[in-house]
């Protein structure tokens, strides 16, 4: 056989060798692409995404889509042909696998942890678009949840109202774990509650509750990096109840970060007129009670979706806004927010034309 053939023979089977060794050799990445976007004005699977009742709506007109980031599950194993053409694809990214499933987490764990903060993300919502409306909202401190194998396992419950810890008034959650490590690990710390199953009946038949009871528990000891400090074993969250009902209705999404376009979208429906004027446009945010916005992962899969699906707008998160400028989708402009107020005032200029006072986001922000 002639060396150049030979040289020829090897070379090829040496590349197949390594494609074979690619397709098999798994690599510790995941990978991130655009996702579905859902207009919070209009219907999916056939019924409203926003729902309200009890209270009047109005007609409106145009796009506030709320963006979404496709992500590999936590248990598949990427291989090293498919990491490399994830980081040459332009509308794909390849990110390490702990970015995404931190400390092992299973598709499981995360699932579970991506609904409960899916389902804050619409309270917050509801309660972030009333606020700004100045529509009375009730809120409490509640027990969100209760660690198994700790002092107040079967003692305290998730959904009872915390009024009050060592007869302090408990006025936001981070008063309860301040009021609890004030004991010594060992001592005795009175709690007053109202069950959860007298505050749901008490809302559902619109009174206030009236039973109230002392539960007594004996804290122990953290043994976390925090160092020692007494303990009961729950976490505290907030609860709300609205003056009329709020249905949102999407399944399949997790995560926090449609809560800045369910505010808006809830708000527009709330008041006469149409908030963009008929424009498309789309965004993401995390969003808290207070209609503070948050930033959220993924932002440039978002802009992406949403450009392919006809979006002009897009509302960013003002910590997100330098990643997601340097590389904008041609034809999107990118609208910087920090709160639910700054979309508003942007909403306004967008419905008049008025682009040219838009904060825009750069590469500097």
């Amino acid at each position: 056989m002639p060396r150049r053939t030979a040289t020829m023979l090897a070379s090829t089977l040496m590349l197949i060798a390594l494609l074979c060794a690619g397709v098999f050799i798994p690599v510790p990445y995941s990978e991130m692409s655009p996702g579905p976007t859902v207009n919070t004005l209009g219907e999916h699977d056939g019924e409203p995404v926003l729902q309200i009742s009890g209270r009047r709506t109005y007609a409106t007109t145009g796009h506030l889509n709320m963006t979404t980031v496709r992500v590999t599950s936590a248990d598949y194993k990427m291989n090293l042909v498919e990491a490399v053409y994830g980081w040459l694809a332009h509308d794909n990214k390849v990110v390490p696998h702990d970015t995404l499933y931190p400390d092992g987490k299973t598709e499981e764990q995360s699932t579970q942890e991506n609904a409960e903060e899916f389902s804050q993300s619409q309270e917050s919502a509801k309660v972030a678009a009333l606020k700004e409306l100045d529509i009375p909202v009730q809120s409490w401190v509640i027990v969100s949840t209760v660690v198994k194998g700790t002092p107040a396992e079967g003692k305290l419950h998730a959904g009872d109202v915390i009024k009050a810890v060592d007869g302090t008034t408990v006025k936001e959650p981070a008063d309860v774990a301040k009021l609890v490590t004030k004991h010594k690990p060992g001592q005795d710390v009175v709690f007053t509650i109202v069950p959860a199953k007298e505050q749901a009946a008490a809302e559902k038949e619109r009174r206030t509750p009236t039973k109230s009871e002392k539960v007594t528990i004996r804290t122990a000891e953290s043994d976390d990096s925090a160092g020692k400090r007494a303990i009961v074993g729950i976490s505290a969250g907030t609860d709300h109840t609205f003056p009329f009902t709020i249905d949102i209705k999407l399944a399949d999404v997790g995560g926090p970060s449609a809560g800045l376009m369910f505010s808006l979208g809830l708000y527009d429906k709330l008041t006469p007129g149409s908030l963009t004027g008929g424009k498309f446009v789309a965004g993401t945010g995390t969003i808290d009670d207070d209609g503070k916005v948050g930033p959220i992962g993924g932002i440039e899969m978002k802009t992406i979706a949403a450009r392919d699906k006809g979006a002009e707008y897009f509302l960013t998160p003002a910590d997100n806004c330098a990643t997601a400028a340097r590389d904008v989708p041609g034809g999107l402009t990118l609208v910087k927010v920090g709160t639910i107020g700054d979309a508003l005032d942007a909403l306004q200029d967008i419905r008049s034309g008025d682009a040219a006072d838009l904060p825009k986001c750069t590469t500097k922000d």
